[in-house]
């Protein structure tokens, strides 16, 4: 009895420091949560994937609210829909104060996410490695930061509506601008390091299957591009009509094709050998995605088939029912996942998201130290890789997932504009912004292009 009174005690010393251990993982770093279930990591990169699960989570719940059945539950709160007090909303007319409930939500809610990543985006200013006091908090103390993010959540549903979703509609406006040009310069990345290395691998195995499948890619790239400019001609147009949308698609169309014959000039090949037409198609098929999702917001019926409402053969009020979601709000979100995963689970072989986020490269062996230190503090497979400088920067890897935040907002609303004149209503200004994005895409590519010939002296490797 008295033996195994002594090995019970003994299997709970043994057993305390575990619990205690787990237990602190909540306030701890990122590897003592996920060091269990996750492959060797470098601490880095799960904060950073986690911060990302933070504005999914956003995203999630965003599109809940979204949902017919919880719009009906948000009538309670203080903000929306008083109809005694005579503030019912009525959205051109023909949906009623419901039917809004879900974007005003979506509002509040983004804005708490873009309020989170921006208080973290000031406080991480200048971090230079894990050992600055700060670099804790970012890599920690992950339960407290759950409390402060749905704190702002549900602060930010109390905020009185007024002029609120109008000037928030412009800030997303802005934000969703400048995620349009980061998300070009991913692609820019991939489409370069995707050329390079199958580049490379051709010349390793001499093999022309490699060339073979760059070209099929590329010829596919064009190939959509091409379906995609028939198509917004054919649903976006009409003779004699739309002359807005005909001049956006035949210019960017030529622009797209004067970037191309750029990208193959024998002087660009020379400075630049990685340059190719695989980069120019990828580019090419986005721009055409950034114009489609610019005449999707054009403020014409005849010339738009996504504007808010749609006939419903006398199925709603007046003929009319909500019409949320539709293609360019789906392909948009599926685009942001990507990209923004992308950001946060890029390596170092990336070189212009890396200069995107400022990140500095450890050398092998100082990782096998750390990962060797981390190891036996947190019994896992994750690893300390910043205890001499920082891998990314962490003050503008939160400005981007706050800027996500703000596109994501707008993507989810159709870049309609709420609080003008109590309707929800597609707008000019959405159309503009993304074809100016658009522009601001391709020159900003033509400059990766040229710039070797006006700069011979920099370099550009």
């Amino acid at each position: 009895m008295d033996g195994r009174m002594m090995r019970s005690v003994r299997l709970k010393e043994d057993e305390s420091p575990e619990q205690g251990h787990n237990a602190s993982c909540l306030c701890g770093s990122a590897p003592c949560i996920l060091c269990s279930c996750c492959p060797s990591s470098p601490n880095s990169t799960i904060s950073r994937l986690i911060f990302t699960i933070f504005l999914f989570l956003g995203v999630l719940v965003s599109i809940i609210m979204l949902s017919p059945g919880v719009e009906s539950q948000l009538h309670k709160l203080p903000w929306v829909c008083e109809e005694g007090a005579g503030t019912s909303i009525i959205l051109q007319g023909h949906i009623d104060c419901g039917s809004v409930l879900g974007h005003r939500a979506v509002y509040r809610m983004c804005f708490a996410t873009a309020a989170f990543f921006f208080l973290f985006t000031l406080l991480m200013i200048c971090v230079r490695s894990s050992r600055d006091p700060r670099a804790a908090i970012q890599n920690g103390f992950w339960f407290f930061k759950f409390l402060i993010f749905v704190g702002i959540t549900v602060g930010a549903f109390y905020i009185p509506d007024g002029s609120f979703s109008d000037a928030w509609f412009y800030f997303g406006v802005a934000g969703s601008f400048l995620f349009t040009l980061i998300q070009l310069v991913l692609f820019i990345d991939f489409a370069h390091s995707w050329n390079q290395r199958w580049l490379g691998k051709a010349e390793e195995c001499d093999s022309r299957a490699w060339y073979a499948g760059l070209f099929f890619f590329t010829f596919l790239f064009y190939v959509l591009s091409i379906a995609a400019v028939a198509l917004m001609f054919i649903y976006y147009t009409h003779p004699g009509a739309c002359y807005e949308g005909k001049v956006f698609i035949s210019l960017n169309l030529t622009f797209c094709v004067s970037v191309s014959i750029v990208a193959v000039l024998p002087k660009v090949q020379d400075a630049q050998p990685n340059s190719g037409l695989l980069q120019a198609s990828v580019i090419t098929l986005y721009t055409m995605f950034v114009t489609w999702l610019a005449l999707s917001n054009v403020p014409d019926q005849k010339c738009n088939p996504h504007l808010l409402t749609h006939f419903s053969n006398g199925t709603a009020p007046d003929g009319y029912e909500t019409h949320w979601w539709d293609a360019p709000s789906i392909v948009g979100l599926i685009v942001f996942f990507l990209c923004t995963l992308f950001i946060s689970l890029r390596s170092s072989d990336h070189p212009q998201v890396n200069s995107l986020m400022q990140t500095e490269e450890c050398t092998p062996t100082l990782e096998v130290v750390q990962q060797q230190q981390q190891l036996t503090a947190c019994e896992g497979r994750a690893f300390d890789n910043e205890q001499e400088s920082v891998t990314y920067s962490y003050s503008f890897f939160h400005f981007c997932l706050m800027l996500a935040s703000l596109h994501i907002m707008m993507t989810l609303t159709n870049w309609y504009r709420p609080g003008e004149a109590r309707k929800m209503i597609s707008t000019w200004t959405a159309v503009w912004v993304k074809i100016c994005a658009s522009w601001a895409g391709l020159l900003l590519y033509l400059w990766t292009l040229v710039a070797p010939l006006l700069l011979p002296n920099r370099d550009f490797s």
